[in-house]
């Protein structure tokens, strides 16, 4: 069983060259901003590129990283499930450039809300939507229940269907100027 180590920016730092960093946001989170030299390998891609990390991973240790280090942390258990060791970077991003490390960003870099702030805001809206639509036509009132209840099924199964429905909104794709998915599995092979 492999275990899962979280590394302080300040740890990472120290040992930043020793790394292969995964970033495991969307590529459009990716997009406006990373840590120097990271792999964009999204969270729902781990299993597709297992084989490649694996490789990565005889070389070098693997970094993952995300916005705060919730998503970090669960491809870590992930790659686990498929032998492989890897790091997580406590406080993702936001923890590594308040302490001022440097992040890469691409001249096109545009700001794109982490994903889980996306859900927030449209999970919230619907939910508000149906709660004052209910106080006209109650029937409407479903539509937060239904929420509700999509809720509740991506925290007993840590999937989330409207996560994967927001990601494939323009402002989270990736910039035409991106490395192609297997371009980046081809580089970690390498």
């Amino acid at each position: 069983m492999t275990t899962t180590t979280a590394h302080t920016p300040g740890q990472a730092a120290t040992r930043f060259g020793e790394f292969t960093v995964i970033d495991v946001r969307t590529p459009g989170e990716y997009a406006t901003g990373h840590l120097p030299g990271a792999h964009n390998v999204p969270l729902d891609r781990l299993d597709e590129a297992a084989d490649a990390l694996r490789k990565a991973a005889q070389r070098t240790p693997l970094l993952l990283v995300c916005a705060s280090g919730a998503r970090s942390a669960k491809g870590c258990v992930q790659l686990a499930a498929h032998g492989i060791a890897a790091g997580t970077l406590d406080g993702g991003t936001a923890a590594w450039a308040a302490a001022g490390h440097e992040i890469e960003r691409p001249a096109e870099a545009r700001a794109t809300w982490p994903m889980d702030r996306q859900v927030r805001l449209a999970a919230g809206t619907l939910v508000l939507v149906g709660f004052l639509a209910g106080l006209a036509w109650p029937p409407a009132h479903w539509l937060s229940g239904a929420i509700g209840a999509g809720l509740l099924f991506s925290g007993v199964t840590n999937a989330c269907g409207m996560a994967a429905a927001l990601s494939k909104l323009p402002h989270n794709r990736p910039p035409k100027s991106a490395v192609p998915f297997q371009q980046t599995l081809q580089r970690l092979t390498g």
